[in-house]
């Protein structure tokens, strides 16, 4: 498997995504001191083919500077070169000029367009909304609340509160209309309205009997998303039919950080661990992984799947190191 990489010395890798607009460009959150103290660096990365046909490094175009740790990132769903990021201090940050003609010029600003303020504590989580919800950001937080933002106002529009815990993950669904789902420490799994300016969930359940860490939607079936706990479990869901889970991984002894349901396949899942793997699973053969990938020495936080390149997934961890690449069992089963 030949991975593209990047170090970020000094820097640990948190999240990461590739644009919704240029297949070479991803962002790559990462803080000091990993999240525990100091600033928090966003780079801008560009894949690169040189003329013999090799694939060298990821390139950094360009690297903004924040005062604490940057824990996720989102790119902004209708402006090519606009992202926002969530930071340790409670705050989200909307940035520009996050391309290489800027970056190039070196006309990418260094302070973000707008910062916005309300999270008592570290936001862990970003989700920047499509079709329906284009304008709107959701933060998830370890105050316990979640908060949704119209990018051009300052204050937020509503806060969510139905955690006892802290809150690690928040996405709305691609498929469903202003719904999204939050897990946390508490161990629920909560379903939200985002209309609902009462800010209460509209469904609660027991997802683990541990801490919930990660969850994601389908991009294919409108009824289904998964979650991943510290208990080393990948459960699937069915809104249809929400009293158990439809099925079932053991992703290993250690927490699972963070799930990518694939764009590419309605069967391909992967999962960020903190057994220092990044693991991939096809629902159609069976409950093992069928690839496991141990490029990292520490955990792994970040994972996404590129949407313009069939199966081609990038992941990040706190050993400063970013790995852009194409799982060996789909390149075998001829998926890629």
């Amino acid at each position: 498997m030949q991975s593209k990489t990047h170090t970020t010395t000094d820097r640990h890798g948190y999240s990461l995504r590739f644009s919704p607009f240029e297949a070479n460009y991803l962002l790559l959150a990462t803080s000091q001191l990993y999240g525990l103290a100091g600033g928090g660096s966003l780079f801008l990365l560009s894949q690169n083919s040189t003329s013999d046909g090799q694939s060298p490094n990821l390139s950094e175009l360009c690297r903004l500077e924040w005062s604490d740790g940057l824990f996720d990132v989102a790119w902004c769903p209708y402006a090519a070169d606009v992202a926002a990021t969530a930071s340790g201090d409670g705050s989200l940050q909307i940035w520009s000029g996050l391309d290489a003609e800027a970056a190039e010029g070196q006309e990418t600003p260094k302070q973000p367009l707008i910062c916005l303020q309300e999270h008592k504590n570290e936001i862990y989580s970003l989700d920047w909304g499509e079709q329906w919800n284009y304008h709107t950001l959701l933060s998830a937080s370890w105050d316990r609340t979640l908060k949704l933002w119209d990018c051009n106002r300052q204050h937020s529009i509503t806060t969510f509160v139905g955690h006892s815990d802290l809150i690690y993950c928040a996405k709305f669904s691609p498929l469903i209309a202003n719904l999204f789902a939050s897990v946390s420490t508490d161990g629920q799994l909560n379903l939200w309205n985002s209309l609902d300016f009462a800010g209460k969930p509209l469904m609660s359940i027991e997802a683990h009997a541990s801490e919930v860490l990660a969850c994601d939607w389908s991009h294919f079936d409108r009824n289904i998303l998964v979650t991943g706990g510290s208990d080393g479990l990948i459960r699937g869901w069915d809104l249809r039919k929400m009293r158990t889970h439809v099925f079932e991984l053991y992703s290993g002894e250690f927490a699972v950080r963070r799930l990518a349901c694939s764009p590419h396949s309605s069967t391909v899942l992967a999962s960020a661990n903190y057994d220092f793997t990044t693991r991939i699973w096809n629902l159609e053969r069976g409950e093992s992984p069928q690839e496991i990938n141990e490029q990292h020495t520490e955990f792994v936080c970040g994972l996404d799947w590129n949407p313009h390149r069939a199966h081609q997934l990038a992941d990040c961890g706190w050993d400063s190191l970013a790995n852009v690449y194409t799982p060996k069992c789909l390149i075998q089963d001829g998926a890629a």
